[in-house]
């Protein structure tokens, strides 16, 4: 998708947004978790990027995963690698940690999982949005 922004002159800025289908799941790699203890893991991403698709601005905020695995957990820097693939995607909040979530319980296949995004300040107004795999039914 491409934006046209403000003019600049007689040039219009062009904003070049990746689409949300581009951010490859394949990357995230699972590890097997070798114990038979019930833990909870929580990991946080201070630095998340990624596009307002409507404006092209970038959007920042804390991606927080937490979970209890199964019999996989997930290797630390796969998950800053996928995460990373966001910076260039115009992808509104909510769907943001939908598909994080969404790819993460796929690939780890998790007993709890959920998954918030709090985003900084835009026009005075923060957003937090959260959200929550209960195993399978």
């Amino acid at each position: 998708m491409v934006l046209s922004g403000a003019s600049s002159g007689d040039k219009k800025i062009k904003y070049n947004i990746k689409e949300p289908e581009t951010v490859n799941a394949d990357i995230l790699e699972p590890i097997e978790y070798k114990s038979h203890r019930n833990i909870n893991i929580v990991i946080k991403q201070p630095e998340f990027t990624s596009l307002c698709p409507m404006t092209g601005l970038p959007d920042f905020g804390c991606i927080t995963v937490k979970y209890r695995p199964g019999k996989k957990i997930i290797e630390l820097k796969s998950l800053k690698f996928y995460l990373l693939q966001y910076r260039n995607v115009g992808i509104f909040y909510e769907h943001a940690v939908n598909q994080v979530l969404d790819d993460l319980v796929e690939k780890l296949d998790p007993k709890w999982m959920e998954v918030t995004g709090d985003f900084t300040s835009r026009g005075g107004i923060t957003t937090q949005t959260s959200v929550e795999f209960t195993g399978k039914k």
